[in-house]
Parts: structure tokens; C-alpha cells; sequence
């Protein structure tokens, strides 16, 4: 019964409408779903809905499901009415404990018994959160990659108090609505591919720092080279290409020595107040007479064309 109830219950709720909601309420309302959203912030339905219609050619681009319409959006004051008779809340409230935990508790309240939570949460970890619901079992971890509308990934999580049942149906759900849902399973600071993110944030600052490479030289050599390989495949599948005929063990067993030297050489690196000045000014050295709004938009514009490429692949 759970299973299919998402068939015919078509509502979500969206607690927090700032970027990364207002990303969420449109690809659920691209997805033909009712979305109820609420946020506390001054201004925050106008702004809800500047964003959705500033995400919306994109979305029909990609391709409406049957019944989406931005029509399909309500904004409540109330969290109470918001959440009541939805199939499941996506939450993304600040990146503090005390507030997730008092959201949680609110949300888990007033939503249906059957309706799963589902927090955005970038780094804080599900178990640190969940026991301030009464109904802790069905609370999770759906974290998005910015935007969610254009960005397929979701990493789903549970705490040590969430159901199997929970992340079946949590798993389920986003298949169903166009995401690519990856079950992770142990909790960590920062998940799974923030962490990757961050490993390789922190060499290329250090390699700033020491005065390696300058910022725009660091960009290039990302973005026009493994960067672009990393777009089609992930870390293993092109490490099994690298070795030919032999794979990733082939690989592995002729670079592994030289990689583990290279561990060992990976600097270490404080985000203090000079190195963070010098990142700023090599990003606006970077970017030059460009502007930033037309530099979004144009790598919004290469994204859906490479996802378009990509869901046309066979094989990818």
C-alpha cells in the first residue's frame, strides 16, 4: 500500500524556500506534484516564486511530467498546514542542530503518521537529529546537489533510529520523480560526495597557497581535464578504462605505488583570512569582463545539454 500511495497522493511539503527549497518546489511542481511550502523569512513567497519561474524554462526543457504547472504551488505561513497530507516534507531549514532538531520535531507533529521527512542537510548527521521526533523511524537524509532541479543525485541516508521500510520508500520516491538516488550506508560528516568535493577543495587550496598554480590555472586544469571525463564517469569505472584490458586492477597495480607517494605529498590547509582574499581575487581575475550571471546561465545551458547526452547513452 505504501508503495503506490505516492501514485495517488500528490502532494509535498517544502519547509524552507530559500535557494535550495525553491530548487526542490520546482522540480517537484515540473514533476506534477501539488507543492505546499512554507518559510518564515520576510518576503519569502514573492522570492519562492521569482526563483521558480527563473528555474521553469529549464524544466520544460528537460520535459514536464503530465499535470506540472507552477499553478500547483501554495504557500503557507503555518508549517502545520503546510506539511498536513503530504506523502513527504522536504526540509531545508539552516545548517544548525538546534534548528533542524526543533523543524524535525514541528514537522513530525503535524504530517500524516505515514509521511516520510526527508532533511537537506549537507553535512549534520541524521543521527544527531532524528531522536527529536516522536516518530523517528521515518526520518532521513535526502540531500540534493545544487541546483536540484538540473542535478540528478541524491544521497539518501538513514540515522540509527530510521526504518528499512523508510529508505525503501525514500529510494523509491526519488527514482520515481527523475533523481539518481544512491543508499549510503553509514553516516559521515559531509555524506559521500561532499566529502570527495572536499578532499579535492582542500589540495587545490593548499596548491594556491604554495604558489603552485594560480586560480584560473587550477579551474582549467579541472574543468579541461579529468573534470570532463568525471562528468560521463565516476572515479572506478574510469580507473577500469585507464587499465585496458586489465582494469582497474592492471591500474591499480602499476600506478598504486606512485598514487600512494602522492597521498603522502597532499598538503594540509587553514581557509585563514589571506588565503581566503587571495582565492577571491584570483575568482574575479578569473572571470575578468565576464558576467557572473551569463557565466551561470551558459554552464545551466551546457548541463542540460551534456544530461541530455547522457540519458540518450546506453552504456553511461
Amino acid at each position: 500500500m505504501k508503495a503506490i500511495m505516492v501514485k495517488t497522493n500528490r502532494k509535498i511539503a517544502v519547509v524552507g524556500t530559500g535557494v535550495i527549497g525553491a530548487s526542490w518546489a520546482a522540480h517537484f511542481l515540473a514533476q506534477g506534484f501539488d507543492v505546499a511550502a512554507t518559510d518564515p523569512a520576510e518576503g519569502a513567497e514573492k522570492q519562492l516564486r521569482m526563483l521558480v519561474d527563473r528555474f521553469w524554462p529549464a524544466l520544460e526543457r528537460i520535459g514536464l511530467k503530465e499535470g506540472a504547472s507552477r499553478d500547483r504551488l501554495s504557500f503557507y505561513t503555518s508549517l502545520a498546514d503546510a506539511v498536513a497530507g503530504a506523502y513527504l516534507v522536504q526540509e531545508n531549514g539552516p545548517e544548525r542542530i538546534d534548528i533542524k532538531r526543533a523543524l524535525i520535531a514541528e514537522i513530525d507533529a503535524f504530517a500524516p503518521p505515514d509521511a516520510l521527512i526527508a532533511t537537506s542537510s549537507s553535512g549534520i548527521v541524521i543521527s544527531e537529529i532524528q531522536d527529536a521526533a516522536k516518530h523517528p523511524e521515518r526520518v532521513l537524509l535526502g540531500h540534493p546537489f545544487n541546483p536540484p532541479h538540473l542535478i540528478p543525485l541524491v544521497e539518501v541516508i538513514g540515522g540509527r533510529l530510521t526504518s528499512e521500510d523508510a529508505i525503501s520508500r525514500a529510494m523509491e520516491f526519488y527514482d520515481s520523480v527523475g533523481k539518481k538516488a544512491i543508499h549510503i550506508r553509514k553516516e559521515v560528516k559531509g555524506h559521500v560526495a561532499n566529502r570527495l568535493q572536499a578532499a579535492l577543495w582542500r589540495e587545490a587550496f593548499h596548491l594556491v597557497k604554495e604558489g603552485v598554480v594560480s586560480v584560473s590555472d587550477l579551474d582549467t586544469a579541472i574543468a579541461y581535464g579529468p573534470g570532463l571525463r568525471w562528468a560521463l564517469l565516476g572515479p572506478f569505472m574510469n580507473l577500469e578504462l585507464s587499465g585496458g584490458a586489465g582494469g582497474i586492477g592492471h591500474m591499480l597495480e602499476h600506478l598504486g605505488p606512485p598514487i600512494e607517494s602522492w597521498w603522502k605529498d597532499l598538503g594540509d590547509v587553514t581557509l585563514d583570512p589571506d588565503l581566503i582574499g587571495r582565492l577571491s581575487q584570483g575568482v574575479k581575475d578569473e572571470l575578468g569582463e565576464r558576467d557572473i550571471v551569463a557565466v551561470q546561465s551558459e554552464r545551466d545551458d551546457v548541463l542540460l545539454s551534456l544530461l541530455a547526452l547522457k540519458d540518450g547513452a546506453s552504456h553511461l
